[in-house]
């Protein structure tokens, strides 16, 4: 069964990734150093002359801009992060610490954790699952600029991970994973961790 390839990659970083809070839905900006790693990350071919996608966050959107070669970028909501709720801005030390053994069988329920008042991964394997199966029948190959924990939710959808234990496959967040979209919602994987091409 034939698809459409695309490549994902996570935002550039910003403050609270150096801190190790949860972003979620937060709609936080790169940091300095976000920015200029954004601005030296070149894509490889065939995926520089793709169409750019990105999520509505600002973290993302401004990677998007930032990546070379620039091009016109479209938003797709699906692919913004999976929200954490009233979690948000917390460490995942300070929950761990303070929620003992609540928090771990939150932890234990794989893709049905679900902070209060946030998301599952579940339900976001079922958004990003449209967006791939709409990416599909456009036929329109994509560059995607998401977040961490949207593609985690993103491999668990191509490979049945069920978000216990360590993940199927180890990914760098600083580079690009391809992927191959199919029109009823299914993902296969191409492949991961490619690097960006060196600046010139």
């Amino acid at each position: 069964m034939s698809g459409v390839p695309f490549a994902i990659l996570r935002h550039a970083p910003t403050e609270w990734n150096a801190l190790g809070r949860l972003q979620g839905l937060t709609d936080t900006c790169l940091s300095p150093e976000g920015e200029a790693a954004a601005r030296s990350w070149r894509l490889p071919a065939p995926a520089d002359g793709w169409q750019r996608i990105c999520s509505p966050l600002q973290r993302a959107r401004r990677t998007a801009e930032l990546v070379q070669p620039a091009a016109a970028v479209t938003i797709a909501s699906a692919l913004r992060e999976m929200s954490f709720g009233v979690w948000e801005g917390r460490t995942l030390v300070e929950l761990r610490a303070e929620g003992g053994a609540t928090f771990a069988a939150s932890e234990a329920a794989g893709l049905d954790f679900q902070p209060p008042g946030g998301e599952s991964p579940r339900t976001a394997m079922a958004r990003i699952g449209g967006w791939t199966a709409s990416l599909a029948r456009g036929g329109e190959p994509a560059v995607a600029v998401s977040h961490k924990a949207a593609i985690r939710a993103l491999l668990a959808l191509a490979t049945g991970w069920n978000m216990l234990g360590r993940p199927p496959h180890k990914l760098d967040w600083r580079a690009l994973h391809f992927f191959v979209a199919h029109d009823d919602g299914s993902v296969a994987i191409d492949r991961l961790n490619v690097p960006f091409e060196p600046a010139k």
